[in-house]
């Protein structure tokens, strides 16, 4: 089954998330099919906060892609956002 979820980065207590999609049955920190955004929790100012790939995300999700719970709310997030 296909999961778009969030892969950790950055450094100790300077998260950084890239929204992926993957096999479900591989580790989060492994291998994934393609990045479709990032989440920065942190970021100040200027600095982006969210970016979704919206073309791609519904493309996966067409094809059968499961998103977590954490990555509905960030697409939720994104789409108001956009609108």
């Amino acid at each position: 089954m296909l999961t778009i979820r969030l892969a950790r980065g950055g450094s100790k207590k300077r998260p950084f998330y890239t929204l992926t999609v993957t096999d479900s049955r591989n580790p989060v920190t492994g291998s994934h099919i393609e990045q479709v955004g990032f989440f920065n929790p942190i970021a100040r100012g200027q600095e982006v906060r969210l970016s979704v790939k919206q073309d791609r995300v519904a493309h996966w999700l067409s094809v059968g892609a499961q998103p977590s719970e954490r990555v509905a709310q960030l697409l939720k997030q994104a789409a108001k956002a956009a609108a």
